[in-house]
Protein backbone atom coordinates (compact mmCIF):
# COMPACT_ATOMS: atom_id res chain seq x y z
CA UNK A 1 0.00 0.00 0.00
CA UNK A 2 1.39 3.70 -1.11
CA UNK A 3 1.36 6.12 1.49
CA UNK A 4 -1.07 9.15 0.32
CA UNK A 5 0.99 12.06 -1.36
CA UNK A 6 0.84 15.15 1.86
CA UNK A 7 -0.73 18.26 0.73
CA UNK A 8 2.30 20.37 0.34
CA UNK A 9 3.63 18.18 -1.88
CA UNK A 10 0.37 17.83 -4.08
CA UNK A 11 0.57 21.51 -4.15
CA UNK A 12 4.11 21.57 -5.40
CA UNK A 13 3.10 19.04 -8.23
CA UNK A 14 0.26 21.64 -9.44
CA UNK A 15 2.45 24.43 -9.50
CA UNK A 16 4.77 22.52 -11.00
CA UNK A 17 2.23 22.07 -13.56
CA UNK A 18 1.60 25.38 -14.09
CA UNK A 19 5.30 25.95 -14.21
CA UNK A 20 5.61 26.30 -18.05
CA UNK A 21 5.24 30.06 -20.23
CA UNK A 22 2.90 28.29 -22.62
CA UNK A 23 0.79 26.79 -20.46
CA UNK A 24 0.29 29.91 -18.21
CA UNK A 25 -0.61 32.11 -21.70
CA UNK A 26 -3.08 29.15 -22.47
CA UNK A 27 -4.88 29.79 -19.33
CA UNK A 28 -4.82 33.41 -19.73
CA UNK A 29 -6.10 33.05 -23.43
CA UNK A 30 -8.95 30.59 -21.92
CA UNK A 31 -10.10 33.08 -19.05
CA UNK A 32 -11.83 35.25 -21.84
CA UNK A 33 -14.21 31.84 -23.27
CA UNK A 34 -14.12 28.75 -25.46
CA UNK A 35 -11.28 28.76 -28.26
CA UNK A 36 -10.60 27.01 -31.17
CA UNK A 37 -6.29 25.37 -31.40
CA UNK A 38 -6.06 27.85 -34.71
CA UNK A 39 -6.84 30.98 -32.24
CA UNK A 40 -4.42 29.56 -29.48
CA UNK A 41 -1.58 28.97 -32.04
CA UNK A 42 -2.51 32.28 -34.00
CA UNK A 43 -2.02 33.91 -30.73
CA UNK A 44 1.02 32.11 -29.24
CA UNK A 45 2.91 31.73 -31.94
CA UNK A 46 4.71 28.41 -31.50
CA UNK A 47 4.27 24.52 -33.36
CA UNK A 48 1.15 22.70 -33.32
CA UNK A 49 3.17 19.82 -32.29
CA UNK A 50 4.31 21.83 -29.24
CA UNK A 51 0.81 23.80 -28.52
CA UNK A 52 -0.64 19.74 -28.58
CA UNK A 53 1.64 18.73 -26.24
CA UNK A 54 1.11 21.36 -23.41
CA UNK A 55 -2.71 21.08 -24.08
CA UNK A 56 -2.49 17.35 -23.68
CA UNK A 57 -1.15 18.07 -20.81
CA UNK A 58 -3.41 20.68 -19.24
CA UNK A 59 -6.14 17.81 -20.48
CA UNK A 60 -5.53 15.05 -18.60
CA UNK A 61 -4.68 16.78 -15.16
CA UNK A 62 -8.27 18.29 -15.82
CA UNK A 63 -7.44 21.75 -16.12
CA UNK A 64 -8.77 22.47 -19.55
CA UNK A 65 -11.26 20.22 -21.30
CA UNK A 66 -11.84 19.82 -25.26
CA UNK A 67 -14.37 19.50 -27.78
CA UNK A 68 -14.89 18.50 -31.58
CA UNK A 69 -17.21 21.04 -33.39
CA UNK A 70 -16.84 19.35 -37.14
CA UNK A 71 -13.20 19.41 -37.80
CA UNK A 72 -12.28 22.14 -35.16
CA UNK A 73 -10.86 21.07 -31.36
CA UNK A 74 -12.00 23.95 -29.34
CA UNK A 75 -10.26 24.35 -25.63
CA UNK A 76 -11.84 25.73 -22.49
CA UNK A 77 -11.30 26.09 -18.55
CA UNK A 78 -12.43 23.30 -16.53
CA UNK A 79 -13.55 25.58 -14.09
CA UNK A 80 -13.49 29.35 -12.88
CA UNK A 81 -10.76 28.96 -10.13
CA UNK A 82 -7.53 28.56 -12.36
CA UNK A 83 -8.98 31.79 -13.85
CA UNK A 84 -9.16 33.17 -10.31
CA UNK A 85 -5.83 31.69 -9.63
CA UNK A 86 -4.15 33.50 -12.40
CA UNK A 87 -5.64 36.90 -11.45
CA UNK A 88 -4.21 36.58 -7.84
CA UNK A 89 -1.19 36.01 -9.57
CA UNK A 90 -0.96 39.10 -11.49
CA UNK A 91 -2.15 41.14 -8.36
CA UNK A 92 0.79 39.46 -6.70
CA UNK A 93 3.39 40.19 -9.14
CA UNK A 94 2.08 43.47 -9.61
CA UNK A 95 2.28 44.28 -5.97
CA UNK A 96 6.06 42.64 -5.68
CA UNK A 97 7.04 44.80 -8.94
CA UNK A 98 5.63 48.40 -7.38
CA UNK A 99 7.73 47.18 -4.53
CA UNK A 100 11.07 46.18 -6.39
CA UNK A 101 10.46 49.55 -8.34
CA UNK A 102 10.29 51.71 -5.46
CA UNK A 103 12.93 50.12 -4.24
CA UNK A 104 15.21 50.62 -7.49
CA UNK A 105 13.67 54.47 -6.96
CA UNK A 106 15.53 54.97 -3.66
CA UNK A 107 18.55 53.33 -5.00
CA UNK A 108 18.95 55.71 -7.67
CA UNK A 109 18.16 58.65 -5.42
CA UNK A 110 20.84 57.63 -2.83
CA UNK A 111 23.37 57.15 -6.01
CA UNK A 112 22.69 60.30 -7.08
CA UNK A 113 23.25 62.09 -3.81
CA UNK A 114 26.59 60.02 -3.38
CA UNK A 115 25.21 57.95 -0.98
Amino acid sequence: MTAPVPLYQAKAEFFRLLGHPVRIRVLELLQDGPRPVRDLLAEIGIEPSSLSQQLAVLRRYGIVTSRREGSTVVYELAGGDVAELLRIARRILTELLTGQSELLAELRDAESAGR
